[in-house]
């Protein structure tokens, strides 16, 4: 795998590239981060390929890299870079805050160079958005991509690294304790290398989802869409073995309320109620999963916020008692799961720090390593409408990744070789010098 090292070394080193070799007398581009270099001090990134060792001498300051990341024509009006890293082909966007899937922030188009396969091809969905506490019904918010915009501001940008850093802040919602919040988004990826890294930072904050005190923890969600009827990842795995149940109790109380308040009289609605009531005629359960959602949101206005509060309540009281009966039993499956095949083609799996969606055909996968486990993971494959979820929440959307975890994330042919993937993602090289 083609990985990147970061390295440190004495001295005030000038210039934005050097050159070193290898003990096999092969040269490697390194790029200077001033992000992290200090007086006295310099720091490099370059990427290198190797087994157990490799050495790599620094020669002198370098010209113009022989390849490395390139910039190319974006596809979104909102988008801040597109990139070919050499694996990935990508976009990043700012989002619009209009309210709708297409303007999210986050990655909306994402996928490998080789395979030439867009895993986001409407740019309704995106990688990298970050839900619960602050964007779930109970707080009158559905989702930040929809509804806030970032700013990015370029960290290190050269052939090895490029390394964003999102800034936003959190609507206000319904409650009062998750009003006023900030967030900030690392995200590095570097040349040739099979996944990237990124790092979420909220400010801090403490409420109460399902019951339960939530100090300071965020539901990560990861999109992908192969259209309706089609599924380009069709099983779940944890590293050693999956621990879940099946089925989404909320999600279908939500649906029936959706139903009850469409079909309830009504004098004098809001035009937004109104543009909801025609957009949820149909197949819900083939519509854009945001739908199930935003006629809840204060941020919509189709409601006033009493009326919010109060049918959401008679949503999460029956939702609770449901997600714990004795016939939602938990699951201890030795093989991928199938999501698909279970009801409401969701399941919630226990405690990972590896996990991994895949396409039994294709093989290709797409593998997720934290450097501290999520206590739980929401795991769509919806074949109606095409829709993949990978989020790191439990039951009622009650989160469960701490904030300031690391995650890496890497996507290639790695059906039969995903859990290698993964012990090589918690294994970075060790330098020393």
């Amino acid at each position: 795998m083609c990985e990147p090292v970061i390295f440190t070394v004495e001295g005030d080193l000038g210039g934005d590239l050097w050159l070193a070799r290898t003990g096999a007398g092969d040269e490697v581009t390194c790029q200077r981060l001033a992000s992290r270099s200090a007086p006295g001090r310099t720091t490099f990134a370059a990427v290198v390929t190797f087994e157990k060792r490799v050495e790599l001498t620094l020669t002198g300051p370098a010209g113009e890299p022989r390849g490395g990341i390139r910039e190319g024509r974006t596809r979104e009006p909102d988008a801040f870079v597109r990139l070919d890293t050499g694996y990935f082909d990508l976009e990043m966007c700012t989002g619009t805050a209009g309210g709708t899937g297409s303007s999210k922030w986050g990655l909306r188009h994402f996928g490998a160079v080789a395979e030439g396969v867009d895993l986001l091809p409407s740019g309704d969905n995106a990688i990298g958005g970050f839900y619960g506490p602050f964007f779930t019904p109970e707080n009158g918010l559905i989702n930040p991509p929809e509804h806030t915009t970032v700013a990015v501001e370029v960290v290190e940008r050269g052939p090895v690294m490029h390394h964003y850093r999102m800034h936003g802040t959190v609507p206000d919602g319904l409650l009062d304790e998750l009003k006023g919040k900030r967030f900030a988004i690392d995200w590095i990826f570097t040349y040739g290398t099979p996944y990237f890294t990124r790092v979420y930072h909220v400010d801090d904050f403490q409420t109460v989802v399902n019951g339960r005190s939530v100090t300071n923890k965020i539901t990560v969600g990861d999109e992908f869409e192969g259209g309706q009827g089609e599924l380009l990842f069709d099983r779940f795995a944890a590293y050693g073995g999956t621990r879940y149940r099946a089925g989404d109790p909320y999600a279908e109380e939500l649906v029936t309320m959706v139903a009850a308040t469409m079909a309830a009289p009504r004098r004098g609605a809001a035009p937004k109620f109104e543009e909801f009531r025609r957009l949820l005629t149909g197949d819900m359960r083939s519509a854009h999963w945001d739908l199930y959602w935003r006629l809840f949101c204060a941020w919509e206005g189709a409601l006033d916020d009493e009326e919010i509060r109060e049918r959401l309540a008679r949503v999460r009281a029956a939702a609770h008692v449901r997600a714990d009966l004795p016939d939602r039993v938990w699951t201890l499956a030795g093989e991928p799961v199938e999501v698909s095949a279970v009801p409401d083609e969701t399941i919630f799996p226990g405690p990972a720090s590896k996990t991994a969606e895949f396409h039994t055909g294709t093989g290709r996968a797409m593998v997720w390593w934290t450097s501290a486990p999520s206590g739980a993971f929401q795991i769509v494959q919806r074949r109606q409408s095409g829709w993949v979820n990978w989020g790191t929440n439990g039951e009622n959307e009650c989160p469960e990744l701490p904030v300031g975890v690391e995650i890496k994330t890497a996507y290639g042919m790695f059906r039969d070789t995903w859990a290698d993937v993964a012990d090589q993602l918690a294994t970075p090289p060790q330098v020393t010098r």
